[in-house]
């Protein structure tokens, strides 16, 4: 912990990118860790697959009542996320990049403005035909009489604003997410397995642009060898320990 924790205290900006992993500790499971969601059951990959999706009502059926029982809707923010609330406020975050869809993060309180979701949001549902957003609250009370709820306005397939494999990133929120990686002293991993481009890529451009690297994760990510400090401990006692030390 020792030189992350000194890295952290030394730099004027930091950016953060957060991957499930800080996520677990409110009760919502990641996907590829010893008891991940698509480790314990590997064909609920095809429900995150856009082609899948689009193709197969199985798929959706399966995918719609997922999200109907999705741990997200009672979840609460724990203390990696609350830490991370504490780092906004000592002026020094310049972003908060996010691969979670949970938006925990907001409701921890960090600022709707510093939080970027590269992957979406499960709160909303969009159709794929005609792009109108619905709350996802207004969808699921439909799934007892309509298994593949379709959009209401031109009856298209509907599907949770979320960015699923084989669709691409917004681009305007990937530009955001650069220019935020290229504007810190250091880069802050928690809880990403740094396996899911172009998100994971975005360490790359905070080393080319000169800042430190550093990874909090339980599991080794592709990016150890790159990063300047590497911690491996419960993301909700180490990330408020380093926060803690960083701020005071």
């Amino acid at each position: 912990m020792g030189d992350a924790a000194g890295l952290l205290r030394d730099a004027g900006r930091v950016t953060v990118l957060t991957g499930a992993g800080i996520s677990t500790d409110s009760g919502i499971p990641d996907f590829r860790g010893p008891n991940g969601l698509w480790t314990r059951n590997p064909s609920a990959q095809r429900m995150s697959s856009l082609q899948d999706y689009v193709a197969d009502p199985e798929v959706r059926k399966r995918a719609w009542q997922s999200r109907k029982e999705h741990p997200a809707w009672s979840a609460q923010p724990n203390d990696g996320h609350h830490a991370l609330v504490d780092l906004e406020r000592s002026g020094r975050l310049v972003a908060l990049l996010t691969q979670n869809i949970d938006e925990l993060h907001q409701r921890a309180g960090s600022s709707r403005d510093r939080v970027v979701e590269l992957h979406g949001t499960i709160w909303w549902a969009v159709c794929l035909t005609c792009g109108v957003k619905t709350p996802m609250g207004d969808v699921l009370p439909r799934l007892d009489e309509e298994p593949d709820p379709g959009c209401t306005l031109c009856g298209g397939i509907l599907k949770s604003a979320t960015i699923s494999f084989g669709q691409a990133l917004d681009p305007d929120v990937l530009d955001r997410s650069a220019r935020a990686a290229r504007d810190c002293d250091v880069f802050l991993v928690v809880g990403s397995s740094l396996t899911v481009h172009p998100a994971a890529g975005l360490c790359d451009v905070a080393v080319m642009a000169g800042a430190d690297l550093v990874i909090v994760n339980a599991e080794p990510t592709p990016y150890d060898s790159l990063a300047a400090a590497v911690v491996r401990a419960p993301i909700g006692d180490i990330l408020p320990a380093l926060v803690r030390d960083a701020v005071a």
